[in-house]
């Protein structure tokens, strides 16, 4: 009986730890969007706390609204929330890396009149005469000053044609519900 006890035994500073680390995870749900705090499928009294953290502005009432919502973090498996942060970040990390390839595309095809060549062997759904258009104006805007409304429109054009297809997929079966 006595080893029983050993096991279950934790320190005072490893609780703290993890209290705190609790109360850290609780903070990281304060700064998501609202929209997304619903996919998450919290308990209606954390999504409550978390709302509440949102209004406040005296930083004492912040401090125990952070700590309240550490209290209810520990009432919870913290595994769902901490996957679900983790699944976001990630997803976060590749969008921002497909941004990235879509502004190298649209450099590479104001730079150079090959690059449309290769562009369009790359992504056959692409038409030629609006991107030739898009690439032209914009060429036009830039030598004259102008505002950048064909610049956004090209890489508009270049983020919708090199979006992934189950993207593409999932968009068209959000519009057409």
């Amino acid at each position: 009986m006595d080893t029983h006890q050993d096991d279950e035994w934790v320190s005072k500073t490893a609780k703290k730890k993890q209290m705190n680390e609790l109360q850290d995870l609780g903070m990281e749900l304060t700064r998501l969007s609202a929209d997304t705090l619903k996919k998450i499928g919290l308990p209606e009294e954390l999504a409550e706390a978390v709302r509440e953290y949102r209004k406040i502005t005296s930083n004492g009432a912040l401090k125990r609204q952070s700590q309240f919502i550490g209290r209810l973090m520990r009432d919870i498996d913290p595994a769902p929330i901490r996957a679900f942060l983790s699944a976001l970040k990630g997803e976060n990390q590749a969008h921002n890396a497909f941004l990235q390839r879509v502004e190298q595309a649209r450099s590479r095809l104001l730079a150079d009149d090959n690059a449309l060549t290769a562009f369009i062997a790359e992504h056959p759904a692409a038409d030629a005469g609006v991107l030739r258009t898009l690439i032209r104006n914009t060429r036009k805007e830039q030598e004259q000053a102008k505002p950048p409304k064909n610049f956004r429109a090209l890489y508009q054009e270049l983020k919708r044609l090199m979006q992934p297809e189950s993207a593409v997929e999932a968009e068209n079966d959000d519009q057409e519900s």
